[in-house]
């Protein structure tokens, strides 16, 4: 086994490795960017080197440089986790021929799965179910409409070295083939520096389902089940569930042995993944190979009980699985979503900043211990995990992924499963910058997600506008209003307590209040409370909201963001924040996705409050201002200069996006306010128009 190794990578999954070979009583190394000096990895490791500057192709995706922190350190071995160089062949090349090993499939199984037309050719020799589709190169544009008329609309075009939606059309006519053709072929050029291009079979209504293989050297090769991936937004995996509750166990068996032939037919060692794509009648067909540890390996884990990085460093090391495929365990239902430093309420742009608070929900689960203890009935209890690369006052950068943080439940069933990822969502205390968190409660509390009921298009389908606050209905919106209440007769209570007190002008208490939901338009919804049966230590009192009765109970602290207790008897976990940028009086709660920004007036200050003129928001339309905070990449106009609706304005960077702004109208550019190379923050204007 290895004393010593090395880790390629940064941020949750860096953290990941780190904590499994501490288990397992290996050495670790961190690598890091001048971005990174002080990231939780660096801390976590045994060791770090400094491997260059922010970008990541000067230091995350600098071979020459990590071989060498490998020889500086004395590392054995190299975990390239996912992302960066973790698929690409000529590392894996280029380390194994200066002796270290690569703690990840050999370099000839990734190159055999990195080409997604050879790959498609290795799988219908080894009988795998592939898409029906023209699997060689297509020279023109005329030619790709010929194939897709040939394969029957509608036609998905792929570029074949793409990922991440990238270089990937779906066409419904000739005219969108001929453009679609020419579009893949670019963006496949600029994108990945290969503009080949290939055309299969769209599958209508189609479930993105994946199985996790693992292989040795010894010849043994399993499959871990399947992952339910079909929740995706862009092409980007949103939540991920295993087992899936779709597929019937015969459709499982079958899919689980096609991706091990798969597998055996490159000879793979270590963990990978086999895409398929599965239609309404189940189905399937081989999409692609990963050649790496998923994002998403962490339900695996949950239901089986086993640690998949544990697994890769020692098949790495040499030595034989310890089980055959009859002895996997699968228990209970797990459930992953990917916590994305975003704004979901400004079209997911991304959000960077200082994390003021971070409080991830308890944890029960980790890493190195996978599933959660069995109870008296021999299933598991369940749990929650957090596995996450920051931390409290850290900095999220705008050089790298958006991600925060995985959070991951296991469950009994399905259903317990949901229940368990909505209160860890409630928990998950995020401030200083946007989360998706919001995003993530309302697809949990949707309908036919709850049912089972969704394909690869739920998220266009159902949110075809982007996402907005009135997509996220709370199921009792009035708890919300009673909560506040709640907190508010215990902030009067402590203040009640202060000793000093100007005799005749003492803190009175009141039994009734006006709460005020806050609207943008200035007409805010009003809701008279009363308050009774209040007993102070215990947290403890009757709310009434009209006809509406709530009796909460809660130990939490005032100044407590997350806030704990029970209402009717049920707990409940939301968030409470005192004071924002509009008000210090405003009471902001947060449950189940849904926010609303409050008043808890007496009935007097009410009254006054209703006669305060309203004070409409600054007018902005005259102004470009920055949708997100990143890097003023390219100011593409300049004072003087008439432009047209849709023409180029500006191009900001953040988090790999290239945002482009351009014109809603047709104007004058009066004065250019920024600077290219400047750092913009959120709502910063870039240009003034006459």
């Amino acid at each position: 086994m290895f004393t010593k190794i090395l880790i390629a990578n940064r941020g949750e999954i860096a953290c990941r490795v780190i904590k499994t070979a501490r288990r397992m009583g290996i050495a670790t190394v961190a690598v890091y960017s001048e971005a990174d000096r002080d990231a939780r990895h660096v801390e976590l490791a045994d060791e770090a080197v400094c491997i260059g500057a922010p970008p990541s192709r000067e230091s995350y995706l600098a071979m020459d440089k990590i071989i060498a922190a490998c020889k500086q350190t004395g590392a054995q071995a190299v975990h390239p986790g996912y992302g960066f160089l973790s698929e690409n062949e000529g590392f894996a090349r280029r380390v194994e021929e200066e002796g270290i090993v690569f703690i990840g499939p050999k370099h000839y199984s990734i190159a055999a799965m990195g080409d997604k037309i050879a790959s498609k050719k290795l799988a219908i020799a080894a009988r795998v179910n592939t898409i029906p589709g023209w699997n060689d190169v297509i020279e023109t544009p005329e030619r790709a409409v010929e194939i897709a008329r040939d394969i029957g609309y509608p036609v998905m075009i792929k570029a074949s070295a793409g990922g991440g939606g990238k270089g990937l059309r779906v066409a419904w006519s000739d005219k969108e083939s001929f453009e679609s053709f020419t579009s893949c072929r670019n963006e496949a050029r600029n994108s990945f520096g290969d503009d080949r291009v290939f055309i299969e079979k769209f599958i209508e209504e189609p479930r993105h389902i994946e199985i996790q293989v693992l292989g040795d050297a010894h010849g043994h090769c399993v499959y871990l089940w399947e992952r339910e991936c079909s929740i995706q937004r862009r092409h980007q995996k949103v939540i991920e569930e295993a087992p899936s509750s779709f597929i019937s166990e015969e459709t499982r068996r079958a899919m689980g042995e096609q991706a091990v032939a798969l597998a055996k037919a490159v000879k793979y060692e270590s963990a990978g993944t086999v895409e398929f794509v599965v239609g309404k009648d189940q189905s399937f067909y081989f999409l692609e190979m990963n050649t790496r540890l998923q994002v998403e390996h962490p339900v695996t884990e949950c239901i089986t009980g086993l640690d998949l990085v544990e697994l890769m460093i020692r098949v790495a090391a040499g030595e034989q699985l310890p089980f055959a495929q009859e002895g996997i365990e699968r228990n209970g239902w797990a459930m992953e979503c990917r916590i994305n430093a975003e704004d979901p309420f400004r079209n997911f742009l991304p959000s960077m900043g200082r994390l003021i608070k971070y409080e991830p929900p308890p944890q029960t689960l980790e890493a190195s211990q996978p599933m959660p203890p069995l109870g008296p009935d021999g299933k598991p209890v369940g749990g929650v995990r957090v596995d996450t690369g920051v931390y409290e006052g850290g900095e999220i950068p705008m050089y790298y992924d958006s991600m925060i943080a995985k959070l991951v439940v296991h469950g009994r069933d399905r259903e317990d499963a949901i229940v368990r990822l909505r209160e860890a969502l409630n928990a998950f205390v995020i401030r200083g910058i946007s989360s998706n968190i919001p995003f993530q409660s309302a697809l949990l509390a949707h309908p036919k997600f709850v049912a089972g009921d969704f394909n690869t298009g739920f998220i266009a389908e159902h949110y075809p506008s982007g996402f907005r606050a009135e997509d996220v209905p709370h199921d009792d919106p009035l708890f919300l209003v009673a909560l506040a209440a709640f907190i508010r007769r215990k902030a009067r209570e402590r203040a009640k307590g202060i000793s000093g007190q100007l005799p005749g002008h003492e803190v009175k208490i009141e039994s009734d209040y006006v709460v005020l939901v806050m609207q943008p338009d200035g007409l805010h919804r009003r809701h008279p409370v009363h308050i009774s049966e209040f007993v102070g230590l215990a947290g403890l009192a009757t709310v009434l909201v009209g006809d509406r009765s709530y009796r909460i109970e809660s130990p939490s602290r005032i100044n407590d963001i997350r806030v704990t207790g029970s209402c009717n008897g049920r707990p409940f976990v939301a968030q409470a924040d005192r004071g924002t940028a509009k008000s210090a009086l405003v009471y902001r709660i947060s449950h189940n996705g849904t926010q609303i920004d409050t008043m808890v007036l007496s009935p007097l200050a009410a009254e006054l409050h209703q006669l305060m003129r309203f004070k409409a928001p600054s007018d902005t339309s005259k102004l470009l201002l920055s949708p997100m905070p990143g890097l003023l990449a390219d100011v593409a106009v300049q004072q003087g200069q008439a432009v047209q609706a849709g023409e180029r304005l500006a191009v900001i960077e953040a988090m790999k996006m290239e945002n482009i702004l351009t014109a809603t109208q047709d104007g004058t550019v009066a004065e250019v306010l920024a600077s290219k190379g400047e750092s913009l923050s959120v709502d910063q204007p870039i240009l003034r128009f006459l």
